[in-house]
């Protein structure tokens, strides 16, 4: 067992912690220090408007130029910047501080010239190039929000963060590619602005070598050509608490959920959690083997590094098959990694394809001090052989897109501390972890309940949904009020340790991406043949989580070929990130008499617990047909030779 923190070596985390809680405008506004301001905040926290609060209210900065232009003025323009490594194209290229800035500045400008300013949206669906980081900062450079859509994401996915977004641009490219096949961006594209209510004035396409396509003339503009006759433009200052980027949470299919980052408290997080949590300083190589169109690409690959002065790394590519299960040790080897952070999704992958480290063993590692890990749970047999293969810190730290940065974690440039194999350590400067009761009451150590964070959230934490303050109210204050409802159960233990055990609605956490049952559930009940559905999540040994669907079907509907459809429907609808692959008809889905579908009952069957029948359930015959279905099957018996 880990010591506990209540130790004399344990004293720079406990003394940090214990002053962001007492003084937490004092503390927020040392670490505001680091950030450069066009106009430095005198006012570190706005909280007359509850549960509304804003930070360093009365600032004004550039985030971009905080990223980009304050470190070529200071010194730093040769040093690189980005590095861009595409195995799948085979092509790498580096970009010093200097280019990334001339890059930039030049894009803004041509994205002034199509109309785009001050708070106007622009929706960027991208594969891993290095235009996708340009494009983020350069709506940064002028002020625009930017809202990145991951490029697995189908047209109606698309079409609705378009809609709820209206954005005055979009920027996309002619295609992504995968290890085996290209993924041509401009035919969905076109077919989400096809079924869009507010689509954009103009749309900006990368074209790329491996597959070019047709541009819709009035429309679609290409990109080399509109940004090599375009004037660079500075960088425009903005309140601190003007939006930064809007990020839509994944897997609804109706209104989707916009997390909004702000310009201040961001830069203020990202420059605090880069150097205490992940021990970067300035000139240090870190890579997030993540995408742009998730919230760990939004703050580690693009942001956080940058504004650190680090070396951030862009990757295309796969944990394995481009080429080998080598690929993150290739990487880390060759470009001087000191710190990579990935989903324990590639971890298990890599670890299926080699699981004795034969790979490991082929790279010099030695540059390589810790390995992060975050997105869903850190299951102890992939961290027991990471740290055995690796021989360095494997860091588990838990966060949400909500948050932008970690809630809990090991602050390994501050003070490293023990790990828990199971725990993401503990909460991090600014976060007011509790463990409640139903009835809002504390629980005890070790005792399970809802992880909530009192409020005030530290800064670089959502402070609303896109428009629409009363859905962020319903979403996460309103449980508990004065605190913000994390969707998480778990406990603390007698050390001050956090443990995460799962979310407590009915999101799965699919490879790092959460997903919404009730969206999947959607999409299968627009199929003709079904007449209700439940979707629950399952554990995988690869992706953490997949969702498995139970159809009901009309009368005189036939079975026969259905699997396939319902799966190439969700695939279509929401995308291949969804990872169904299994629907089962039955008869009927377990219910309360009242109607309601028994889903963390299933649940909990398809996880193997002997799940008693509820005494409101409707008809305890339709529950253990379901249970003949989802429990785990032991695996078969070895025959004696």
């Amino acid at each position: 067992m880990a010591k506990t923190l209540d130790t004399a070596s344990d004293s720079k985390y406990r003394d940090l912690y214990a002053a962001s809680m007492a003084t937490p405008a004092a503390f927020w506004a040392e670490a505001a220090n680091a950030v450069s301001w066009t106009r430095k905040p005198r006012r570190v926290l706005d909280d007359s408007d509850p549960p509304f609060y804003r930070w360093f209210p009365d600032g004004e900065l550039n985030t971009c130029a905080n990223a980009l232009d304050r470190h070529v003025d200071g010194g730093r323009g040769e040093q690189t910047a980005l590095i861009y490594d595409s195995p799948v194209t085979g092509t790498q290229r580096a970009y010093t501080y200097r280019e990334l800035l001339d890059e930039t500045a030049r894009f803004a400008g041509a994205l002034r010239k199509l109309g785009v300013g001050t708070g106007d949206r622009v929706v960027i669906y991208m594969p891993m190039i290095p235009e996708a980081v340009v494009a983020m900062l350069a709506c940064a450079r002028l002020g625009a929000v930017h809202s990145v859509v991951f490029g697995g994401f189908a047209p109606h996915e698309l079409a609705t963060r378009i809609d709820d977004a209206r954005p005055a641009v979009v920027v996309s490219a002619s295609c992504g590619i995968e290890p085996s096949r290209i993924v041509e961006y401009k035919p969905m594209l076109d077919a989400a602005l096809d079924v869009a209510k507010h689509p954009p004035r103009n749309c900006v396409i990368v074209q790329r070598e491996r597959h070019r396509c047709d541009l819709t003339p009035g429309r679609d503009l290409d990109w080399h050509q509109l940004i090599g006759h375009a004037s660079p433009v500075a960088a425009v200052p903005v309140p601190a608490t003007a939006p930064l980027y809007v990020l839509y949470t994944s897997g609804t299919t109706g209104k989707p959920k916009g997390i909004v980052r702000d310009n201040g408290g961001h830069a203020v997080a990202l420059l605090w959690s880069i150097r205490y949590i992940y021990d970067i300083e300035p000139g240090d190589v870190f890579w997030a083997a993540s995408d742009v169109g998730w919230v760990v690409g939004h703050s580690y690959i693009v942001y956080g590094p940058l504004l650190a002065g680090a070396t951030t790394v862009l990757y295309e590519g796969k944990p394995i098959g481009t080429p080998d299960p080598g690929a993150f040790w290739r990487m880390a080897s060759e470009h001087g990694v000191k710190a990579l952070f990935s989903a324990p999704t590639a971890l298990r992958a890599i670890r299926k394809e080699d699981p004795d480290g034969i790979h490991i063993s082929r790279y010099d590692l030695s540059q390589l001090r810790c390995l992060f890990q975050a997105g869903e749970r850190l299951d102890p047999d992939t961290y027991a052989w990471a740290v055995e293969k690796l021989g360095i810190p494997v860091i588990d730290h838990w966060w949400q897109t909500e948050t932008g940065w970690a809630i809990a974690a090991n602050p390994m440039g501050l003070q490293p501390l023990p790990i828990k194999a199971g725990s993401p350590t503990v909460p991090m400067p600014g976060y007011d972890v509790r463990i409640l009761r139903v009835d809002g009451s504390g629980c005890e150590p070790g005792e399970e309940g809802a992880i909530c964070i009192k409020l005030p959230l530290p800064p670089g934490t959502l402070p609303t949904l896109w428009d629409d303050d009363v859905r962020y109210e319903a979403s996460y204050l309103c449980e508990h009020p004065g605190y913000y409802l994390t969707g998480d159960g778990g406990y603390i233990d007698e050390d001050g340790y956090l443990f995460v055990m799962g979310r407590i609605d009915d999101v799965i956490n699919v490879a790092g991406h959460r997903l919404s049952t009730g969206a999947i559930e959607e999409v299968l009940a627009t199929h003709p043949a079904v007449a209700e559905c439940a979707v629950i999540g399952i554990a995988d040994e690869i992706k953490g989580q997949v969702p498995r669907g139970l159809v009901v079907l009309k009368a005189g509907a036939a079975a026969e070929g259905l699997t396939d459809e319902l799966v190439q429907l969700v695939r279509d609808e929401i995308g291949a990130v969804a990872c169904l692959r299994q629907v089962d008809v039955v008869a009927a889905l377990p219910k309360t008499r009242s109607g309601k579908i028994l889903r963390k009952t299933m649940r909990g069957i398809a996880h193997g617990k002997d799940e008693p029948i509820p005494s409101t359930i409707e008809d305890a015959g339709v529950l253990h047909t379901i249970k003949a279905i989802l429990q785990p099957k032991p695996p078969p018996r070895q025959g004696i030779s």
